[in-house]
């Protein structure tokens, strides 16, 4: 589209199913490489990508030609078979439903890149419960507990 620029910039925050500590420190780097790959294919940029057994942070520089949800989507089906023909997990694996999705302005990138880059750190202090309830209050989004993630509290690299 002719004269239509943008800058946005989107963290998406999404569990593996059940909460369960799947993810292992073994295979996690090729699967944010797999990631990446499906956010550059669909023209968007990536930031920062990193998580911790449980869940996943990706921050992207975001192209409105392609809706979230439909984003979404795509990186967790298309992730859930890669994991599956990889043969990475012995359990089953999937990717819970839902996710969150909060903007920041140009002046935030570097900080909350940084701040997903540390995600070990940053949980050796607050559990995922904690860090996405506070997303949500301090982004003001109203939401109601029965349709949160099923939050389990424990974890471990493996």
């Amino acid at each position: 589209m002719a004269n239509t620029y943008t800058q946005l910039h989107i963290q998406l925050v999404f569990a593996v199913k059940g909460r369960d500590s799947l993810i292992r420190k073994s295979w996690k780097d090729e699967l944010y490489k797999y990631i990446t790959g499906i956010v550059q294919n669909h023209g968007h940029k990536m930031l920062a990508i990193n998580g911790m057994p449980d869940h996943i942070h990706i921050f992207i520089g975001y192209n409105p030609n392609q809706k979230i949800p439909d984003l979404i989507e795509t990186i967790k089906t298309d992730s859930n078979h890669f994991i599956k023909r990889s043969g990475f997990s012995k359990f089953a694996f999937s990717w819970q439903a839902g996710y969150g999705a909060f903007s920041y302005s140009r002046s935030q990138v570097t900080a909350v890149a940084e701040y997903i880059m540390n995600q070990e750190e940053h949980h050796r202090k607050k559990t995922f419960r904690e860090e996405y309830l506070e997303m949500l209050q301090k982004f003001e989004i109203e939401y109601k507990e029965a349709y949160l993630f099923d939050f389990v509290d424990v974890f471990e690299w493996e």
